[in-house]
C-alpha cells in the first residue's frame, strides 16, 4: 500500500512539475529587421519586413511656433511585415527612427 501511496505522489509531483516549465516557457521573438523609415507629405512611416516582433515610427520635431519647442509623435504598434504611421506636426525633423520590440 505504501509503494502504492508513493507512485501516486511521484507522478503528481511530475504533473506539477511539467506544467509549472510548459507555463514558464515562452515563445522567442525577434525584433523586427531590415526596416525603413519613409516620409510623405505630412506623415513619417515605418516598414520592417522580417521579425516577429514589432515595430513603431518615432518623431522628433522642433515645431514652428518656438514657444511649442520640440514635439514628439509615435506610431501605433504593428507587427512585422505592417506599417506604422504618424503625423509630423509643423517644424523642422530632429530625429527620424523606429522603435522595436
Amino acid at each position: 500500500m505504501k509503494a502504492r501511496t508513493r507512485a501516486l505522489a511521484l507522478s503528481a509531483t511530475t504533473l506539477l512539475a511539467g506544467a509549472f516549465l510548459a507555463a514558464g516557457a515562452s515563445t522567442a521573438h525577434a525584433a523586427p529587421e531590415n526596416c525603413t523609415v519613409s516620409v510623405s507629405g505630412s506623415y513619417a512611416s515605418s516598414y520592417c519586413p522580417s521579425g516577429s516582433g514589432q515595430h513603431q515610427v518615432a518623431i522628433t520635431v522642433l515645431h514652428a511656433n518656438p514657444s511649442v519647442g520640440y514635439v514628439y509623435n509615435v506610431g501605433p504598434w504593428q507587427p512585422a511585415g505592417a506599417t506604422s504611421t504618424a503625423y509630423i506636426p509643423p517644424g523642422t525633423i530632429i530625429s527620424l527612427r523606429v522603435n522595436k520590440r
